[in-house]
């Protein structure tokens, strides 16, 4: 991440009649700069600002790669806005699922007959499903007026392919089948000015059976520590916070490094730096989850009592065809050591149903599990094929309505657990970050707790970004109303 006042220096020193550098991201400064001029040339034509739109799906590790490219429209001179129906759209796409990809072109299909209507209107694609060659081949075929795709790997060249796609008449396609460097130093827009997403790593090394991640996100590549806690001191600086460690299995940070670090010892060194008051972090393989790592949250007074700790399935069976690493007792031997470590840990999971080969005995093991993890919440999926995956060509057995109705008692479970688990809470007193005014109650804010909770509030906009002690009055299933203390 790069502060305004820098880019501007840099900026400065790059001549547009000269050859692009060839070092990074230098080389994006002077892709910058020339979409400055770009942009003023249809400013000129339309007599008024270009504005463009971010549609994001899918992770925060999406959200964040979202404000990456916030920050450098903004910087080429585009005014932001929330319709689709801005001068640029880029939608940020996810392939968890296959309806996140429907979903996609749902929004393509909407999208063309603004373009239509408007012959300066540019449309973008990049993120993680952009990286399946079969979505490309099915864009070019049948949304050929799409302008610009690109994905995971080379989003930092987002300013050089933009000033392409406003030079080009055809359709610009760079995909990079793996990252070959890790370039963060581009401008960055973020939705809330006191709280911040940060990348520790990218991609992920596990092949989970059912997964698509380490096909499109690449293998496990962590970023240096200096680097993040220099960005993380820039962001203090700032006014941030809370900051929020991102990565596909944090628990396996630094591992590929020079001089390997535990990703306990870097959360130890991000507590150390003054002005962040909350630290989170996501996402963590229970089989990577280290004792070092418990202890170091038992003794934080600023890792926040929060772990989400993706279960999947309760079943030993249907962890082993998902290649998941742990059984049911290990995972449940797991939750109860950090239980013991940490009696105020808020726990949340995921949870998949109707996998190849599950039966009902393997979702009563899920749902066994889901009681005695006594989980705060959890999100639950159907199964969904992700073609190029090893579950992909395992049998399903179980029909729909099966499923649905498997699917239908895990969630229910999770509810009934999840709102005694929560329950507990009620008359507690607590700090809340506030977040943002409460659009739905008059007078009212809306704060989340450390444990990851939300808490509505009286309040008024003063006191968004602000730590207020509040006391939960009332608990209304996953969320509390309280008062301030």
């Amino acid at each position: 991440m790069i502060d305004h006042e820098n880019l501007e220096r840099s900026l400065e020193r790059m001549d547009l009649s000269a050859a692009p550098p060839e070092t990074e991201p230098d080389r994006q400064y002077y892709f910058i700069k020339k979409a400055r001029a770009l942009v003023a040339e249809q400013t000129a034509r339309l007599g008024r600002t270009p504005t463009c739109c971010v549609v994001t799906f899918g992770c925060q590790m999406n959200a964040r790669d979202s404000e990456k490219l916030s920050g450098i429209l903004r910087e080429a001179g585009f005014q932001s806005m929330e319709s689709e129906e801005a001068d640029l759209v880029v939608y940020n796409t996810c392939t968890v699922r296959d309806n996140a990809n429907q979903r996609v072109y749902g929004r393509l299909g909407f999208v063309h007959s603004m373009k239509k209507k408007n012959p300066e209107k540019h449309v973008a694609l990049c993120g993680c499903m952009m990286q399946e060659p079969s979505v490309i081949e099915k864009i070019q075929k049948s949304y050929r007026f799409v302008d610009l795709i690109f994905g995971t790997h080379n989003i930092f060249k987002f300013p050089e392919l933009l000033c392409n796609m406003y030079e080009s008449d055809r359709m610009i396609v760079d995909i990079w089948g793996q990252a070959d460097r890790i370039v963060e130093d581009l401008p960055v827009e973020r939705k809330y000015p006191f709280k911040s997403g940060i990348n520790i790593m990218f991609g992920c090394d596990n092949f989970c059976s059912y997964c698509i991640v380490p096909y499109v996100r690449g293998r496990e590549r962590s970023r240096r520590p200096e680097e993040i806690l220099e960005e993380i001191g820039r962001l203090a600086g700032e006014g941030v916070k809370e900051v929020m460690l991102l990565g596909q299995n944090v628990n396996s940070y630094g591992k590929n490094l020079e001089r390997p670090l535990t990703f306990a010892q870097l959360l130890q060194e991000v507590e150390k730096i003054p002005g962040i008051e909350r630290i989170r972090f996501m996402t963590s393989h229970p089989k990577d989850l280290s004792d070092e790592l418990i202890e170091t949250m038992r003794d934080s007074q600023k890792i926040c009592r929060h772990l989400h700790l993706p279960l999947q399935s309760g079943s030993t069976r249907i962890l082993q065809a998902m290649n998941r690493r742990y059984t049911k007792e290990g995972y449940l031997a797991l939750v109860e050591k950090i239980y013991s470590k940490i009696p105020d840990i808020s726990l949340t999971t995921d949870i998949i149903v109707g996998f190849p080969g599950e039966t009902k005995r393997d979702v009563e093991d899920t749902i066994d599990v889901i009681r005695r993890a006594r989980f705060d919440n959890a999100f639950t999926f159907l199964y969904s094929r992700r073609t190029g995956t090893p579950a992909a060509a395992m049998e399903i057995t179980a029909s729909k309505e099966e499923i649905q109705e498997n699917f239908d008692l895990v969630l229910k479970t999770v509810q009934d657990t999840a709102r005694e688990q929560v329950a507990r809470l009620t008359g507690q007193r607590q700090y809340a970050l506030t977040e943002e005014v409460n659009n739905q109650t008059l007078r009212m804010v809306t704060g989340r707790l450390s444990n990851n909770m939300i808490v509505h509030y009286p309040g008024d906009a003063s006191l968004v970004g602000k730590i207020v002690e509040v006391e939960l009055t009332e608990n209304r299933g996953f969320y509390f109303v309280g008062r301030r203390v």
